[in-house]
């Protein structure tokens, strides 16, 4: 299902096209996809609020799929083994950044789905470096939102700094937020979560939610930290009049609207707001062990490859609780 141009997903931008079987580098796995999920990231590439990077392109990045051939300097995975792909695709490995750990803020930078071709396809390449073993706890289906929606609630998570049986407020309700809740939930946390839809927030109690709202409301009590999972800046100030004193705002998407002007009485009080950008894999790997002991349990809505369009539509207008995923059966097909 390949994009030519950004346009509403009303639209029906995706078309199915078939096209040649990728060859891997020497330095690449080629995966036969099993299934990938669907991440808001895909609506805002597909609708041109991030800048279109590479035309046509392929999107997807929460992939799980099996090793069909490797390239020549490949040592860690055989054929046959079954991978993650993320969005991190590649990094330069050298520079600042990467030196210091920090390899989500490299200029170098390439990402599945968005600069080079994802999971939206029976079949994709990924280095090998930046494919992940998935613990045996997850089936195919259930594991692919643990790729992007959980290694990102993941990174704010912790970015939010929130302590061990501390207090975690959340705004949104979609695919990484019902993720990363069950993280905080294991770690002792009281969770309260702000949301519109109303099977998001039945989602969020059956998780263990202490509270649920709707997003104007006050929560309870402050709280130590906030993710904002929503792509929407009139949430900012909301959520830092919940936020303790000393509190951490973290903002998980990768795309939001404006921000309105905030009150500096909203920031006094050593608040502070952070941005989260992409992910290392260290804190892929980190996720992936601690979902498995757990372990997570995912809610997942499934849709053919050739429902991508109607799935992302079904994305955007909050149709579903938990998370979509495209199931793609490759062998019927090779």
């Amino acid at each position: 299902m390949r994009l030519h141009a950004p346009r509403p997903i009303g639209a029906r931008p995706l078309i199915a096209e078939r096209v040649e079987i990728p060859a891997p580098a020497a330095d690449e796995l080629l995966i036969r996809v099993a299934a990938c999920g669907i991440c808001r990231t895909d609506l805002h590439i597909i609708e041109g609020e991030l800048p279109l990077r590479r035309a046509p392109v392929i999107p997807g990045h929460q992939i799980i799929g099996y090793v069909e051939a490797v390239g020549a300097r490949v040592t860690r995975f055989r054929r046959g083994d079954r991978v993650g792909i993320a969005w991190l695709r590649r990094t330069c490995g050298t520079c600042e950044f990467c030196r210091a750990g920090r390899e989500n803020l490299c200029e170098e930078s390439a990402y599945t789905g968005y600069t080079a071709d994802g999971g939206f396809a029976e079949y994709a390449t990924v280095p090998e470096p930046f494919a992940y073993a998935i613990p045996s706890a997850f089936g195919d289906v259930e594991a692919t939102p643990l790729l992007c929606a959980g290694i990102i609630g993941y990174r704010a998570l912790t970015l939010a700094a929130v302590p061990q049986g501390g207090r975690l407020g959340v705004y949104g309700f979609g695919s990484s937020a019902h993720v990363t809740v069950q993280v905080a939930r294991a770690r002792g946390c009281e969770i309260y979560v702000c949301t519109r839809e109303a099977s998001h927030r039945a989602l969020a109690e059956r998780l263990g939610a202490a509270w649920t709202g709707e997003v104007a409301d006050r929560m309870p009590a402050p709280a130590d930290g906030i993710i904002v999972f929503a792509p929407v800046g009139d949430l900012v100030p909301l959520a830092l009049r919940n936020l303790k004193k000393g509190g951490t705002l973290s903002l998980a998407g990768i795309y939001m609207s404006t921000i309105p002007a905030l009150d500096y009485g909203d920031l006094f009080f050593e608040r502070t707001i952070r941005t989260v950008t992409s992910n290392t894999r260290a804190d892929g790997e980190a996720l992936l062990e601690e979902a498995a002991r757990i372990p997570i349990r995912l809610t997942t809505t499934t849709f053919a490859l050739a429902q991508a369009n109607e799935a992302l539509d079904g994305l955007k207008r909050g149709a579903f609780a938990g998370s979509g995923v495209l199931v793609i059966d490759a062998r019927s097909h090779a």
